[in-house]
């Protein structure tokens, strides 16, 4: 009937949120610094550490963990002030976002660009007017962390133990 919330499970959470707020989003891809993007971040990286783990390990990822991850996101939500009904109305509404970027990350026609680039437009646009190279970097480092979460091992992956770094 209520969600539990698991301590131990908050690893992997743990470091979306310390990716999401990498300064090469808000200083060199000049993304908005707000709530809204570090969640659609969060979903890109969760989106593609998905992809990788079921193409890796062809087993379904922890369903706590997972569970965990949104547990957390509606916790934040409801830090920020909303009530239970516009909480149930965001999380609906993130929800569809999560599950159109999962849907949508991998380009499957092509091998020369594993992310899907638009996708990486309509959820983040910086907010420049070189914005189609701004594009390209941002799209170039989820390719990195796409390549860079394949060659971990799947219990770094599950506990967050993932130390990318961009150049």
């Amino acid at each position: 009937m209520f969600s539990v919330y698991k301590s131990d499970h908050k690893l992997l959470y743990n470091k979306l949120v310390e990716l999401s707020r990498n300064i090469f989003f808000y200083k060199k891809i000049q993304l908005k610094d707000n709530f809204e993007t570090r969640i659609k971040l969060i979903f890109v990286h969760l989106s593609l550490i998905l992809v990788v783990f079921k193409e890796r390990n062809k087993e379904d990822f922890p369903q706590g963990i997972f569970d965990n991850i949104f547990l957390n996101i509606e916790y934040h939500i409801r830090e920020l002030g909303y009530g239970d009904v516009a909480v149930n109305k965001k999380m609906k509404i993130l929800l569809q976002i999560f599950y159109d970027i999962l849907l949508k990350i991998k380009k499957a026609e092509s091998k020369k660009n594993i992310i899907n680039k638009s996708l990486v437009k309509i959820y983040l646009e910086p907010q420049s007017e070189e914005s189609e190279q701004l594009i390209d970097d941002l799209s170039n480092y989820f390719e990195n962390f796409y390549n860079f979460c394949f060659e971990l091992k799947r219990d770094n992956m599950i506990e967050g133990l993932i130390n990318f770094k961009h150049n």
